[in-house]
């Protein structure tokens, strides 16, 4: 009798703990995790990141940019670091993901010495970069809500790409036999742009190689990626078979050939996808930078377009609930928008209005937005004009193809948003400059 209620006392302890095991598995998520394919918050709430990358190995003195690039709206900020290969070695994590949380932005750390290895005869290997944050592990246990581990920047150049997978799935094994328990981030070979389609073709292999299942595949997007085709087909991919993606780094059209920022920013909004743009300051080549010398008041071109432009920085980013949640943005100087007398679209025909606005506004400077809405007919396609005031110009535009002739300001619409159903509103923007007065126009709308 004895034995039978030992035995009937065994068999309650075995469900009692298959119970406990079924409500919280021993790989159960810890911080920031990847829930199907988006990221999402300890909380379950989905963190989508808008940032930008920030060279900190080379600039180690500039730490002002955390703050700053917060001022402008970001979440994140991906931190480069140097494990003593090429460069650093950096030692003062710690320190650095203080400043993340202090400016309430997740940080992303990755180490850059493993750049183009294979073809970069002094980069380091991926298990070197594993060795590198097994010697931080002090710093990083207990900050899993805060911080994304990027295992190495651009892990493998242009030869022989294909032992990106092996290397990958042991350095993620590595991780975590070594106890860490962060979401973990992986780039692309092809230094980092996927040309091959390795990480594309390989993906759920690298995903499955995680035993916590906690693993964002990061592509980085340069000249490869000069077309809306070679944008969205790739995206595509991921999208269709359900894999976790972030843009982890991205540059700007400065000339024909380079990358569709326009598209990366658009579809990145739509699909939910988390984007870091390079760089803050600081290049070599200062086309890339966003703000001139490191200075938040002297925004570049590119600095003005992924801070304020649509699908940007400050109008898409919110801040993660370990912070308190939101828009992270700080207002511009002159934030209140104004809207020109456009008159609604009325008749049966194809028409379309325009509803002209300021956006933000400092001097010499501004960002205006033109919202088009169809008339109470589907149209194919629209154009919007309007006449320059004295001392007004205009810049760079997105969603939209922009000329000027003389003037006179004349807009028409792009590919993916000139079909608009009855009632349906597309917008596009633009950076201006003026001078004297920064006057409202009167636009006029003509759809076909």
């Amino acid at each position: 009798m004895k034995r039978r209620l030992l035995s009937v006392g065994a068999a309650l302890l075995a469900v009692a703990a298959s119970v406990l095991m079924f409500v919280k598995p021993a790989d159960a998520a810890v911080g920031l995790h990847v829930d199907g394919r988006n990221i999402v918050e300890a909380n379950g709430q989905p963190f989508v990141m808008r940032g930008v990358n920030h060279p900190h190995v080379w600039y180690t003195g500039e730490t002002d940019s955390f703050a700053d690039v917060k001022a402008l709206g970001a979440n994140t900020v991906r931190v480069v670091l140097g494990s003593g290969k090429r460069w650093g070695p950096s030692t003062d994590v710690a320190d650095v993901i203080s400043l993340c949380k202090q400016n309430r932005l997740i940080c992303v750390l990755e180490v850059h010495d493993t750049t183009g290895y294979g073809e970069e005869g002094a980069a380091a290997s991926l298990d070197e970069a594993v060795d590198y944050w097994i010697s931080q592990k002090s710093a990083l246990v207990g900050q899993e809500n805060y911080v994304v581990i990027n295992i190495g920047n651009e892990p493998i150049g242009n030869v022989d790409a294909g032992q990106w997978t092996a290397a990958t799935t042991a350095a993620i094994t590595k991780m975590r036999a070594s106890g860490f328990e962060h979401l973990l981030m992986v780039d692309a070979p092809n230094w980092g742009q996927d040309w091959q389609y390795v990480m594309r073709d390989n993906a759920q292999a690298i995903l499955d190689a995680d035993s916590r299942q906690n693993t964002v595949l990061s592509i980085h997007m340069y000249a490869v990626f000069n077309t809306a085709t070679a944008i969205t087909d790739y995206l595509d991919r991921f999208e269709d078979n359900g894999w976790p993606l972030v843009i982890g780094e991205f540059g700007w059209r400065f000339n024909a050939n380079e990358v569709d920022h326009e598209t990366i920013l658009a579809e990145s909004q739509a699909r939910g996808l988390g984007y870091l743009g390079w760089s803050w300051s600081g290049n070599t080549d200062p086309i890339l930078d966003m703000a001139t010398s490191f200075d938040p008041a002297r925004l570049t071109t590119w600095g003005e377009r992924i801070f304020n432009g649509a699908n940007g920085i400050r109008a898409t980013a919110r801040e993660a609930t370990i912070f308190g949640g939101g828009p992270t943005g700080t207002p511009s100087p002159i934030p209140t928008p104004t809207k020109s007398p456009t008159p609604s679209p009325t008749g049966g025909g194809k028409a379309c209005a325009a509803e002209y606005r300021v956006v933000g506004q400092w001097p010499g400077g501004f960002q205006g937005e033109v919202r088009v809405t169809a008339g109470s007919s589907a149209i194919s396609g629209w154009t919007v004009t309007w006449t320059l005031a004295s001392g007004q110009a205009v810049s760079q535009a997105w969603n939209a193809t922009v000329t000027t002739g003389g003037s006179v300001v004349t807009a028409r619409n792009v590919s993916y948003n000139g079909s608009l159903g009855a009632g349906v509103a597309t917008t596009f923007g633009f950076l201006g400059s003026w001078s004297g007065d920064n006057a409202v126009p009167t636009l006029s709308c003509t759809a076909t």
